[in-house]
């Protein structure tokens, strides 16, 4: 029986991950077309996956949907456990600055951009992409997806942060032009959206240092397309962005330096599917009509492996579940798991 399973990355994987930059399409700043950049997140991940990341909380983790029976890849996502400690994570944040003068009786507030910092130890959700005909309908591809990396998290807690953030791509015309990008950054770095975006990914984010204001931008100083999109995102990003809602995720009045798309954060231990995951023991049996969709993991760092399945929850400490799932997930029974169900 094919399914859908989401298994860390591989080296060998490298032409698909090719092929789903390629497909990403601009502004999707985590999928850029750099051999070089694609290898070395393979390479990191593996290390990640293996309990030996460069320092504690700093893996990077990919994670690739597979076609259990085809092998056919249709999607990543990718969590890193901690942002903005070896580079700097640049954001603005909306200020309100309450403009008043008792002179000439004028009292009003105004919006302002503001570089940041702040979000050393972090961990950052995203990544997430899948090919479009897996996008929509019975695969539940992209809650498959989503949900994977918190039931990672769930599975080793101490390698993640307490907080977790997600950037969503911004607006960005198929052209690659961004409106946020020709409004406000290219005044200040004077090069394309485009190279803004690889240097971003190539370098250690020096440049934005050197280039950024250091003083508060005015929005309404701003073209009206750019102050238009400011904390929007992408068409293509409104499913994730009310994933990520649902989730608990919250917009802070944070966005991207480059596109203006917005930022969401919130507690990890107030992540949906963490809260109401559990750890169970799976047994092999045929699920009876009773039995209830759910996301299954292996619970583990090594070898972790999520699909959807249908288990029967025979007791709040056992879930049983059949060969095929067992078979995809590369388990035996009496494995002991986590499992999230749709109640």
């Amino acid at each position: 029986m094919s399914m859908l399973i989401m298994r860390p990355s591989q080296l060998d994987d490298f032409d698909d991950m090719m092929e789903l930059a390629e497909l990403s399409g601009p502004g999707f700043t985590s999928l850029p077309v750099d051999e070089g950049l694609i290898r070395k997140r393979l390479q990191a991940s593996e290390k990640a996956f293996s309990g030996s990341p460069d320092a504690p909380q700093q893996g990077k983790f990919l994670l690739i949907m597979e076609d259990s029976e085809t092998g056919e890849v249709a999607g990543c996502c990718a969590v890193k456990a901690g942002i903005g400690m070896n580079r700097p994570f640049f954001n603005y944040r909306i200020i309100t600055i309450l403009q008043s003068s008792t002179v000439v009786d004028r009292r009003f507030s105004m919006d302002a951009l503001v570089l940041t910092n702040e979000f050393m130890g972090y961990t950052e959700v995203g990544t997430l992409f899948l090919k479009k005909e897996f996008r929509g309908g019975p695969h539940r591809a992209g809650r498959l997806a989503a949900q994977s990396r918190y039931l990672l998290m769930a599975a080793a807690p101490d390698e993640f942060g307490e907080m977790v953030l997600a950037e969503l791509r911004g607006v960005v015309n198929p052209n690659g032009i961004s409106p946020f990008w020709e409004g406000v950054g290219r005044c200040f770095f004077d090069m394309d959206f485009q190279e803004a975006d690889y240097q971003s990914g190539v370098t250690d984010g020096q440049f934005i240092m050197d280039l950024m204001p250091k003083y508060p931008i005015y929005v309404d100083l701003l073209p009206p397309e750019a102050r238009e999109v400011i904390g929007r995102c992408h068409v293509e990003g409104i499913g994730a962005m009310k994933l990520l809602e649902w989730e608990g995720f919250r917009f802070e009045r944070v966005v991207d330096i480059f596109d203006g798309g917005p930022q969401v954060s919130t507690q990890r231990k107030n992540i949906r599917t963490i809260r109401e995951s559990r750890v169970v023991t799976f047994e092999l049996g045929v699920p009876e009509d009773r039995a209830k969709n759910a996301l299954v993991s292996t619970d583990s760092l090594e070898n972790f492996r999520t699909a959807w399945a249908k288990i029967d929850t025979r007791s709040d400490s056992v879930a049983v579940m059949d060969q095929a799932v067992f078979d995809a997930l590369k388990i035996k029974p009496g494995h002991q798991g986590r499992i999230w169900t749709k109640e």
